[in-house]
């Protein structure tokens, strides 16, 4: 769609997968509750976005950490 001066609009788009790696790219990573917010997803569908489409199919290493009581949250190793 071109705006007044006949020039076009540039129309940037995130997608949710950029959206769940950035979170999972923070220092303390993300738990499956936040995911599923964000994306507007089920749980299962995060647990299967992790394992299947960031583990297997762009092959990045999802580590994990548990506190006492709380959610289990994965982060992208090695990204700082």
């Amino acid at each position: 769609m071109a705006n007044k001066s006949g020039k076009f609009k540039t129309v940037v788009t995130t997608t949710k997968s950029q959206i769940l790696i950035a979170l999972l790219k923070r220092p303390k990573g993300a738990s499956v509750p936040e995911l599923a917010k964000a994306a507007g997803w089920q749980a299962h569908s995060v647990r299967g976005f992790l394992s299947g489409t960031l583990k297997k199919r762009h092959g990045l290493a999802i580590g994990s950490t548990c506190d006492d009581g709380k959610d289990r949250r994965y982060r992208i190793e090695g990204v700082q």
